[in-house]
């Protein structure tokens, strides 16, 4: 068996390449976007940068600690403030009169001491969120109590000012290298169960010869699953250095994009183990994974109908791969209904429309030879005249060929339209609602906009950014990114809010402005509130409800509600002598790393359709030596026979392209449909220049891969 086996891989190197060369690339991305994961995850130790020379760090509270119950029990949960809280007065005063006190603004990165005083000094009036000290911590902790935190070694980086936001990238990076690792494992066995799919179909007559030999079909399966754990393990193997390799340059590039924190570009040296266990066990069993249906296929032929299917496409949707087929699309499909029926804002999340159209792809694919002989009749064909009969005739016939070209292309094409229709749709909503959103004729945003001196005629309605922890029922508290504004009545009068109930002239001190997402959503309902510095709960009456739209509409309080909240806003009928950048109209939200993952998905996607449509149609054309021949000995020249089969490839590129906009167009409706259920503007977006550069490189690659062998059977 093993001799049969490698001489087999040595006589047929090129059918497996295509395999190989995707396992490889997947295999590779899995580890080095699991490299990066660990990192993320297991941040290493790096120095303090605010107190880097005290030992000791004291740290006012910067998480909020609510009590739940969930069922008969109640728990503590703890959510992150937006920044730390001032260290008590009487902590202060106590370890001034024990210790000298390093005291560095919040936004410092280096000490710079302040204070170094006894308690006897003058007192303070402003109070620091944070104090370093040189003692020792168990004398200090004992002081500090549940006062404050007392932080040393690595835990001393909190009180600096980029903790948290180095936390935002890290989330980001999170989802964005798992969904690039996602994709990598869904195409890897994509491509890599068509093309074993493909080359068994070719490979007929030889098992056929082996059943008249006397081998079993147990055997004829063992030689293919042979073939693919050697094919596996190889290129798993190479796949594994290829991803330690490309690991570190990927976190300079993500460090370089401001998508990772600055120290993430030495994180990645592989110290880690389960990355390269994961991605090489993920590799091996793809590689088992994408050969289990074919094996089955080829050893439950027997002789005789393998030697006379030789070289015809019958049997192309045996019934199990017809049942899971038309599982995938029903559940594809079944999930964009019901997503929208319960939870239609997950309709507009990244992880849906990257998820989601996986199922329909695959259950198009795999239903995809029902669709080829009514396509290729229906579709104009390219050559015209015999050349185009003959391309439309082949193209119907040839049915494994036709399909195991148009899948990679309906993956391809289905991507690109989904991940950049969605992102671009939802991008294109949240622009047009923020430009509804105010009836201002003068916009002024910055990050500390000040106040104007008062214009005659001129109504100016200021906010600034803040967060309110709210009670979500008896097990939950949520975290909601809410506006306060300086000027109730101002606001009121420029606001162009979509509100479904109450009125925003009523908002005061004393209430709040919520929206739909809110389980006490009713007018005149009071709402439990915790404040962005932690400090409450308070009691808010609920004085005007706003439609959810794409998830920025509230909610709003007056700035009594919003302790430390800095003004980053002023709109104004009228144009303002103040500092800020005027804008006719508020800039679009940018999500830098969610474009620079999909570009990452889109490259990655490509890269696996040149991969398979290049493995498949050299197999596929360097088996129509004799086809050739015959067309050329019935009268066609070399320039015909060479547009009959790129025509034919191109017919296929055609299909695939078809059905990904047929799944495209059913994401995207979904996605409007989310829109209008929210109450969002409705802006579908068809991003055509990507689809037409998906399918415009898939068919150069068809072109190529088909032309090239056809020009050397033909000379």
């Amino acid at each position: 068996m093993l001799s049969l086996v490698a001489g087999g891989l040595r006589a047929r190197w090129a059918s497996f390449l295509g395999g190989f060369l995707a396992l490889v690339l997947g295999v590779g991305l899995l580890t080095a976007t699991g490299l990066g994961l660990a990192a993320a995850l297991d941040p290493p130790p790096h120095a303090p940068e605010r107190f880097a020379s005290s030992p000791v760090v004291v740290l006012g509270h910067d998480r909020l600690a609510v009590e739940v119950r969930r069922g008969p029990r109640t728990e503590i949960v703890h959510h992150p403030l937006d920044r730390p809280q001032p260290v008590d007065t009487a902590v202060l005063r106590e370890l001034r009169a024990r210790w000298a006190l390093t005291e560095t603004p919040a936004d410092a990165t280096a000490d710079a001491p302040v204070t170094e005083a006894p308690a006897t000094d003058t007192p303070r009036t402003d109070t620091p969120d944070a104090v370093g000290l040189d003692a020792p911590a168990a004398q200090v902790r004992a002081l500090v109590g549940d006062r404050a935190q007392v932080l040393t070694g690595a835990e001393r980086r909190r009180a600096d000012p980029g903790h948290e936001r180095d936390g935002r990238e890290l989330t980001g990076l999170n989802a964005l290298l798992g969904t690039a690792g996602g994709v990598a494992a869904f195409v890897s066995v994509f491509v890599v169960a068509s093309v074993f799919a493909f080359s068994v179909a070719l490979r007929r007559r030889e098992f056929g010869l082996l059943r008249t030999a006397g081998a079993t079909p147990a055997q004829v399966r063992r030689l293919l699953l042979a073939e693919a754990a050697v094919l596996g393990v190889t290129a798993s193997a190479a796949g594994c250095a290829l991803g330690a390799l490309a690991a570190p340059p990927m976190a300079r590039a993500l460090v370089a994009r401001d998508l990772a924190p600055a120290w993430f570009a030495t994180a990645t040296g592989g110290s880690a183990g389960w990355p390269y266990h994961l991605a090489f066990w993920t590799g091996l069993g793809v590689a088992l994974a994408g050969a289990a249906a074919a094996a089955h296929r080829a050893g439950r032929t027997g002789p005789t109908d393998a030697l006379r299917e030789a070289d015809v496409d019958r049997d192309v949707l045996p019934p199990g791969r017809a049942l899971l087929g038309a599982g995938l699309l029903a559940a594809g499909l079944g999930l964009l209904v019901w997503t929208y029926a319960t939870e239609p804002a997950a309709l507009l999340k990244r992880k849906t429309y990257t998820t989601l159209p996986m199922l329909l792809t695959g259950g198009a694919a795999l239903l995809a030879p029902l669709l080829v002989r009514p396509a290729a009749r229906l579709l104009p064909v390219p050559g015209g005249g015999a050349v185009g009969l003959l391309v439309r005739a082949n193209g119907a016939a040839a049915v494994r060929r036709t399909a195991a070209v148009a899948a990679p292309v309906l993956v391809t094409v289905t991507l690109a339209g989904t991940l950049f229709g969605a992102s671009e749709s939802v991008a294109r909503a949240k622009e047009t609602e923020a430009r509804d959103r105010t009836a201002a004729a003068h916009v002024v945003e910055g990050p500390r906009v000040r106040l104007p001196e008062p214009v005659e005629g001129a109504v100016v309605a200021a906010s600034g950014p803040t967060s309110l922890f709210v009670r979500d029922g008896a097990e939950a508290v949520v975290k909601y990114r809410a506006r306060a504004v300086a000027d109730p009545a101002a606001f009121a009068e420029l606001a162009r809010l979509p509100v479904v109930a109450g009125d925003l002239r009523d908002l005061d001190d004393r209430s709040i402005v919520v929206n739909e997402e809110f389980e006490r959503r009713r007018v005149g309902e009071e709402v439990e509130v915790w404040r962005a510095d932690g400090s409450g709960p308070v009691r808010l009456r609920v004085a005007a409800v706003l439609a959810r739209g794409t998830g920025d509409n509230g909610p709003y309080v007056t700035r009594a509600q919003a302790p430390g909240a800095t003004l980053d806003r002023l709109e104004s009928n009228r144009p303002l002598p103040t500092a800020g950048t005027p804008s006719a109209t508020p800039p679009p939200p940018v999500n830098q790393a969610a474009r620079a993952g999909l570009r990452l998905l889109l490259v990655l996607v490509l890269l696996y359709t040149v991969i398979a449509l290049a493995s498949t149609l050299l197999m596929a054309t360097s088996v129509r030596g004799a086809e050739l021949a015959s067309l050329r000995l019935a009268g066609a020249t070399r320039a015909q026979a060479l547009r009959a089969v790129t025509g034919e490839a191109l017919l296929a590129v055609g299909i695939g392209t078809l059905l990904g906009l047929a799944v495209t167009a059913a994401v995207l409706g979904a996605v409007g449909a989310g829109l209008a259920a929210l109450s969002a503007p409705v802006t579908p977006a068809l991003p055509w220049a990507w689809t037409g550069a998906a399918a415009g490189v898939c068919a150069l690659v068809a072109v190529a891969a088909s032309a090239l062998p056809a020009w050397r059977l033909t000379r």
